[in-house]
């Protein structure tokens, strides 16, 4: 029986959503500052970047379209 819209969503929305929420909680890892070296500007740049992206996101199902990428400015 092949999957429907509706449960294609469900199922890749709650793929999706625990991944970002696992991921958010990786970047919370970054705070180790025995581990990382890190400026208060820097911190507010990522959840800037984290709550703009959100917002595109949650745009984009009012019909609205994203715009650019995060960088802190460093190539790796």
């Amino acid at each position: 029986m092949k999957e429907t819209n509706r449960e294609r969503f469900i199922k890749l929305a709650d793929i999706r959503v625990n991944n970002a929420l696992n991921d958010i909680r990786l970047i919370g890892n970054l705070s180790n500052k025995a581990s990382y070296e890190f400026s208060l500007e820097e911190v507010e740049m990522i959840f800037t970047a984290i709550r703009k992206e959100l917002d595109e996101s949650e745009g984009r199902f009012h019909g609205k379209q994203p715009k650019g990428r995060f960088s802190l400015g460093v190539s790796s």
